[in-house]
Parts: C-alpha cells; sequence; structure tokens
C-alpha cells in the first residue's frame, strides 16, 4: 500500500487520481507533517488529528489510530511537499483543499503554540495545495475561532 502510494508521490508511476484509501492516508499524512514541523509533535496534536480522522471519514476511535499511525509511516518516508501536495491537489476539489487548510491551521493551533515554522509551513502548503491566500486566511480564522 505505501508503495503505490509513494510511487506515485515520487512520480514513479503514471499520475492518475488517487484511490479514496490513498487520499485518506496522504491527508492523514500531511496532518502529521503540519504537526511535526516544529518538532513538537503534541499530544493535543494527535487526539487532534485523530478526531478529525474518525469524523471526516466516520471512523471509530480505534480506526482513527490506525490511520494516523500508518500516516506517521509514510510521513517520515515521504518525499518533499511539493510532490506529496501535489498528489492531493490532484485528488481533491478546491472547496475540500480549502478544509484542508482549516484543518492544517486546527493542528498548528492544538497545543496553543504557533511559531514562525508552522506560518511558514502553513503558507507553503496552502499554495501548492492552490488555495488562494484570501481563501487560506479565512481558513486560518475559522480554525483561531473553533
Amino acid at each position: 500500500m505505501f508503495e503505490s502510494l509513494l510511487d506515485r508521490l515520487l512520480g514513479t508511476a503514471t499520475p492518475a487520481p488517487l484511490p479514496d484509501t490513498d487520499a485518506r492516508l496522504a491527508l492523514a499524512a500531511l496532518l502529521v507533517r503540519v504537526a511535526r514541523v516544529d518538532n513538537d509533535y503534541a499530544v493535543e496534536e494527535i487526539a487532534l488529528i485523530d478526531k478529525m480522522l474518525a469524523d471526516r471519514y466516520q471512523l471509530s476511535a480505534t480506526e482513527a489510530t490506525e490511520l494516523r499511525q500508518q500516516a506517521e509511516t509514510l510521513e517520515a518516508k515521504a518525499p518533499d511537499t511539493v510532490r506529496f501536495t501535489r498528489a492531493i491537489k490532484d485528488a481533491v476539489p478546491y472547496e475540500d483543499r480549502t478544509a484542508v487548510v482549516e484543518k492544517l491551521w486546527r493542528v498548528v493551533l492544538a497545543d496553543d503554540v504557533r511559531d514562525h515554522q508552522e506560518d511558514g509551513f502553513l503558507r507553503l502548503v496552502a499554495n501548492l495545495l492552490g488555495v488562494s491566500d484570501v481563501d487560506s486566511a479565512r481558513a486560518r480564522a475559522r480554525a483561531q475561532s473553533r
């Protein structure tokens, strides 16, 4: 499973929309990546990732934890963020990508610490996902208001 997704991310496979299970895993891995960008993978961030995955995909707590754990493995092996986000951009409609940016902001804000590494990473990811600056700012505002 990881190998075919990694092939897509590395560009060694023919570009094609990601199957649903790969898209889930790619989104989960992106959530993990943003949580790890400040080198502090906080318990609050992990809990929020599990909750978001459970809510989005109607998973049990155990299933969400298993998906996150698979995503942690994928994230550690995954290529640079540019190719990683390109795969998500190709698989996810624009409206859902703005929701992804909001989820990423929620993870950044989960530990009540926001630093310049996280801000810079989120600006990069929003841009790579093709989300406009205006929509990214709105997503951040929604995340902050939660």
